[in-house]
This record gives structure tokens, C-alpha cells and sequence, in this order.
């Protein structure tokens, strides 16, 4: 340990080439100490690093790309010069105090990142937005939060601008611009002029440290409040374990920065082992981006999400060679088997999946070198105690469905969120027993393997059968007509309720006959799995309603059914 009493960084970096769960489990204990600031206690220690042994490390902290060639280059020690400098902009320009509140709205731009590290230093509260957020979206997040400052750039300012005169708690707009706007204080000019010199504030370890607004697939989106021991400790099982990230990898996350996912592992899992977060500006989603970056790039890890494999393996990826590329993961949904066995085929690589919420961090994993169950969301982080239980907290045995709950009781794990700010009555009835209860139906195999069923509100019973949606979309998904599907409860006069699937179809079935190709999935999805799962309805769509973080909403779809 470099520095004394801070937290301790791996001492051994070797990528894994073998895995016991078992030993994983024993070996990983992390210590909360009363004091914790992620930016004090892990990044100035890398910056510590690179002094020491004279020379920086073989990757910057920082690698940015835009795509036409223009590329910024941070070390550790760069990052903090100037991650230091937004803080003095929030604290001295700004006269932020700990605990006030920041909604940062950007693309995937450095400046992002800077601000990530300043709240950190400052012990200002972050409140990442994607640029998705309609004016409607920020006014609900400016009023909910009582954001004192926001962030963003030109895309985004004249949405603030129409609805700020209705914000009382917002004192001052930071604009991230080359240009200038009235009522605005430009952040580069400030970042320019701004002294390099801060003194990191000291923070408990449970102080809030950032505000992730749930997707709000269901209702307006909860305030999920997490401390700073949450993310800056609780992601290093993430980042040792799952990305098997060491100081020599290159990691590159796909994730919208308003997604929670954005930071866990582009900022906290990523920093915590000492490797590079590579970013690329991308402001449109485009696969063959990815490809070309995963080609030219010497990107180690990769993370996508499973809406971005399913357009993935749809190309033929055999004419493209991802040189340095060992190991990729998903999370946020899902992943169908089917597209885990096309992107095997084609590029060798299994892709390793997680479950995890924003209230949680990561739930179970496919941890690196474990045995992966196509279809399985892996076994339980070693951070928590997870179990399937029954409506009255009871544990279930093995093969029965039931919640995917975390043990909270006797000991609530330092990991898991602080509380839905705000709203004392929305976090006491997570509670059920001596369980946290994520809302997600799931089963525990024999072998301790953990399979996703469905969100509890949206598992069908059809004449006596227990339906989750997942399995049946995945059934779907194997067809080469399918591009990707949604699947609900439909109303049955004699059933009660049958399953229904919203479809897209690729571009060879489009002019096909529908009720063709209605028959076709149907037959397809008996024969994949067990026939009373199959498809009663069907229709075909040009795309599917989903949230700002790319999930799909199952719920809207399914309210329209039962409207009609």
C-alpha cells in the first residue's frame, strides 16, 4: 500500500486462467472503513502509482476517441489535474456545498468524466441524465431533485431554458460549449482559468454520493440513492471478477452515460483495478462503429447490451478481426442463448453475462473462467447473500419459481442502496421479511445457478401455466425472421389471458404474408419449447416502445391490451 490506511489495490493483476466460485467466495472480503472517497483513495493512489515507479502506466486512465480522428490521452495523474479543476469551478464559481445535487446531461465527451471525479471531490451529489430526456424528463428530475446545478451542452440547454423560470433550486447552468448562451456560465472557459490546487473532501463511506433516476418502466421514476461506499467499494467484485480487468486491459462500455450502467463500470469498476475506460463519442449507435473500433482499437474487454448483440450478430462478423479482444460481457436485460451462440461462432468469444439493478450493483454474475449456463444470469455476487422466496419471505428450494431477494436482515450490506430519496414508503416496502425484494421472478437450479423469469408484474398465467415472457422471446429470437420481440399477457375469454408477441421482423420476411409467418413462429416456438408457451397472438411491429436506457416496455404494451 502506497498510502496508509486508504483502500487497498489488488496486489496481483494476473488475468485468471483458472476460477473456483468457491474460492472467490472465501477469498473476497472487502473492508468499509468509516472514511471512503473513491477519488482520494483509489484514483490519487493510481496517480501515486505512476510517480513512484517513474513512469506512467502502459495505458492512460482515459483513452477518448470521436471518430474523425481527434483522440485525448488522460493518465491518472492528468485526470486529476483536471478533475480538480471542475471541483474548484463547483465549489468556488458555484459555491457548492457536500451534498448538494448536480444533474449532468452529456454525450460520451471527456468533460463527462471530469465532472463524475469533481462531484467525488467535492462531496456534491451526482444526478446523471441521458439526452433522451424530454423537456417533461428534466422538469420532473429538476423539481424532484432540487438540483442546484446543471450541466449539459447546446443539445440540451434551450430544453432547461423553457422550464428553468419553474425550477426554484436551480442557481446556476454550466454549458459545455465552444459557444456561449445567455444565463449561462461556460464550463470550458471556467475549466481553463480555474486553479489545478483542491483539497478533497473527507466522506463517510455511507454519505450519498450519487442519484440514479430508475428507467420507470411502471409510474415516474424513483430516485435511487447511492452512498459512496456503494459503488466505490461494492464495484470491485465487478471489476476483478466479472471483467476481469487488470492495469493492462483497455475496456470499452457501449452504455448511454444516463444509464447507472455508464458509471458502475466506465468510472468505478474500471479505476478500481488501475485499467483504461476507452470511450468512443458515437453520438448515433451504430454496429459497424463497434466493429471497425473493436478492429482498430486494442480493446481487451467489451461490454454491450443485449438490444446491441441482437443488431450485432445480425452482420456477418467474419470480415472483421478483433486482434486484441479476450473477453465481452452484457447486462441491463436478458441476453437470449441464441445470440450468446452466433457471437461464439463468430468471433470465439462467449459473451458473460449479469444481473444486477440500479438499486444493487451486481446481483450474480457469469463470472470470468466459470462455467456459463446459455440462458443464466450466473451465481451470486460473493457481495451478497441471494435467495428465491416465496410471497411470505420463505427461501424456496432448488427449481422453484418464486423472488429474487438479498438478505438485508440482520446486516443490511453496505452495497445495496441507501433508500429511494425522499420516500421512506417506497424503500420500507422493498422489504418483505429478511429480504430485499428486486421485483424480478427467477429460479435457482440445482447447481446454483440463478435464471431469469420475468419482472413480477409481467409473468402470464394462462389456464393454470405460469408463462414468463423471456423464455418465450428467446424462442422467438432463434427464428431468422425475428429482429427482436416483446412478449404479454393478452386478454382470453376462455383463459383468462394468453401470450401475445409484439414482433419485428427482419427485412427478408417483411413482405412475406403475415399469417404465414404468424404460423411459422408458432410451430417454431412448439417446437423450441414447451407447446402451451407458444404465441396464441401475434403482431408484427416496426419497433418496440422502450425507456431511455433501451429496455423494453413490456408494460405500456400490455396496458394496450387490456385497454382494448
Amino acid at each position: 500500500d502506497l498510502i496508509p490506511g486508504r483502500q487497498p489495490i489488488p496486489s496481483s493483476y494476473t488475468v485468471s486462467t483458472s476460477f473456483s466460485y468457491e474460492a472467490m467466495k472465501q477469498q473476497y472480503r472487502p473492508e468499509v472503513p468509516e472514511y471512503f472517497n473513491f477519488a482520494s483513495d483509489v484514483l490519487d493512489r493510481w496517480t501515486e502509482i505512476e510517480k513512484v515507479t517513474g513512469k506512467k502506466t502502459k495505458n492512460p486512465a482515459l483513452w477518448w476517441v470521436d471518430g474523425d480522428g481527434e483522440e485525448i490521452k488522460w493518465s491518472f495523474e492528468e485526470l486529476g489535474i483536471l478533475s480538480r479543476k471542475v471541483a474548484n469551478v463547483l465549489s468556488n464559481v458555484c459555491g457548492l456545498q457536500r451534498g448538494d445535487r448536480v444533474l449532468l446531461i452529456l454525450p460520451r465527451i471527456p468533460e463527462w468524466w471530469l465532472v463524475n471525479v469533481a462531484c467525488l471531490r467535492t462531496g456534491t451529489v451526482l444526478i446523471p441524465g441521458t439526452q433522451q430526456l424530454t423537456v417533461k424528463d428534466i422538469l420532473y428530475r429538476l423539481q424532484k431533485s432540487k438540483a442546484k446545478c446543471i450541466i449539459t451542452d447546446d443539445f440540451v440547454a434551450p430544453a432547461v431554458d423553457s422550464v428553468g423560470a419553474e425550477c426554484q433550486s436551480l442557481k446556476f447552468k454550466l454549458l459545455v460549449s465552444e459557444g456561449h448562451r445567455e444565463g449561462w456560465l461556460n464550463f470550458k472557459d471556467l475549466l481553463k482559468n480555474a486553479p489545478s490546487s483542491h483539497q478533497c473532501v473527507t466522506t463517510k463511506h455511507q454519505d450519498p454520493m450519487a442519484i440514479y433516476f430508475t428507467s420507470g418502466t411502471t409510474g415516474f421514476p424513483k430516485m435511487t440513492e447511492h452512498s459512496h461506499s456503494s459503488c466505490g467499494i461494492g464495484l470491485t467484485v465487478s471489476g476483478r471478477y466479472w471483467l476481469d480487468l487488470t492495469p493492462s486491459d483497455i475496456f470499452w462500455n457501449t452504455s448511454d452515460t444516463g444509464w447507472a450502467k455508464a458509471s458502475w463500470t466506465s468510472v468505478f469498476s474500471t479505476w478500481i483495478q488501475g485499467a483504461c475506460v476507452f470511450v468512443h463519442k458515437m453520438p448515433q449507435f451504430n454496429p459497424i462503429t463497434v466493429f471497425e473500433s473493436l478492429s482498430r482499437y486494442p480493446i481487451t474487454v467489451f461490454c454491450s447490451s443485449p438490444t446491441a448483440y441482437r443488431m450485432f450478430v445480425q452482420h456477418k462478423l467474419s470480415s472483421y478481426t478483433f486482434k486484441s479482444l479476450r473477453h465481452c460481457v452484457s447486462g441491463g436485460e436478458p441476453i437470449n442463448p441464441d445470440v450468446m451462440e452466433k457471437w461464439k461462432v463468430q468471433t470465439g468469444l462467449d459473451i458473460h453475462e449479469a444481473y444486477g439493478q440500479t438499486e444493487t450493483v451486481v446481483v450474480c454474475a457469469n463470472f470470468k473462467g466459470m462455467k456459463i449456463k446459455p440462458g443464466s444470469m450466473g451465481k451470486p455476487s460473493p457481495t451478497y447473500d441471494v435467495k428465491i422466496i416465496d410471497e411470505n419471505g420463505n427461501i424456496l428450494s432448488p427449481g422453484k419459481e418464486g423472488d429474487i431477494a438479498i438478505r438485508v436482515k440482520p446486516t443490511r450490506p453496505p452495497f445495496l442502496f441507501t433508500c429511494y430519496t425522499d420516500d421512506p414508503e417506497k424503500t420500507e416496502a422493498t422489504i418483505r421479511g429478511d429480504f430485499y425484494v428486486t421485483g424480478d421472478r427467477g429460479i435457482m437450479d440445482e447447481d446454483g445457478y440463478f435464471w431469469f423469469v420475468g419482472r413480477s408484474d409481467d409473468v402470464i398465467t394462462s389456464a393454470g401455466y405460469r408463462i414468463g415472457p423471456f423464455e418465450v422471446e428467446s424462442a422467438l429470437l432463434e427464428h431468422p425472421a425475428v429482429v427482436e420481440s416483446a412478449v404479454v399477457s393478452s386478454p382470453d375469454p376462455i383463459r383468462g389471458e394468453v401470450v401475445k408477441a409484439f414482433v419485428v421482423l427482419t427485412s427478408d420476411y417483411v413482405s412475406r404474408d403475415p399469417e404465414e409467418i404468424m404460423k411459422e413462429l408458432q410451430d417454431h416456438v412448439k417446437k423450441v419449447t414447451a407447446p402451451y408457451k407458444y404465441p396464441r397472438k401475434m403482431e408484427f411491429v416496426q419497433q418496440l416502445p422502450k425507456t431511455v436506457s433501451g429496455k423494453i416496455q413490456r408494460n405500456e404494451l400490455c396496458q394496450k391490451e387490456w385497454r382494448k
